[in-house]
């Protein structure tokens, strides 16, 4: 290659570099809010939690998870194979701002919304933009480990705890999220 040639192909490359190392920052400037996850850092509530979805979902900038902003109100069975009327069948059919694609959560991203350095009940992070949500338990998609497999595990937000359910037997409340692993890996 001539030497202008290499010139312009190097200023190309380093304009790439530069808008590859900033692309967070000049987004963030710009007012969209779609930043990669942080799970290695802490944030307040008040810099974790963006509304989206015309205000009827939550972004989560520590996972990057899109939450309902306001959970069931009523208790579900959990079978994929049943009814649309169960948790896993709600999650997989509602609409919530315009979006589809939603599932119940593992246990580790519903966990990641308990802080139990909070006092009050719900154990969420102070501050947080989520409304309605209750201390009884809620389905996740993980497996109990050992039992068969119709059972799973539920979390509650009092003392941050999972146990094992029967998915047919137990009724439990959903939070749909959107992002992430989808389902339990045996």
């Amino acid at each position: 290659m001539r030497k202008k040639e290499l010139i312009i192909v190097g200023a190309a490359i380093a304009v790439a570099f530069a808008v590859a190392m900033f692309y967070p920052v000049i987004a963030t400037a710009a007012g969209n809010v779609e930043i990669p996850p942080a799970w290695s850092q802490k944030l307040d509530a008040s810099k974790r939690f963006v509304l989206v979805l015309d205000g009827e979902a939550v972004l989560d900038k520590e996972t990057g998870l899109v939450w309902e902003r306001e959970p069931s109100q009523s208790k579900y069975y959990w079978p994929a194979d049943g009814p649309s009327i169960t948790a896993n069948g709600v999650c997989s059919s509602i609409n919530v701002g315009g979006r589809r694609g939603w599932h119940l959560p593992t246990l580790e991203q519903i966990s990641s919304l308990f802080d139990p350095s909070v006092s009050g009940e719900p154990k969420l992070p102070q501050g947080h933009p989520f409304i309605g949500v209750l201390v009884n338990r809620y389905w996740t998609v993980t497996s109990c480990p050992g039992a068969s497999e119709e059972m799973a595990l539920s979390f509650e937000f009092s003392e941050g705890y999972a146990d094992c359910e029967s998915k047919y037997e137990e009724t439990h409340y959903r939070w749909c999220v959107r992002g992430g692993q989808t389902h339990d890996f045996r």
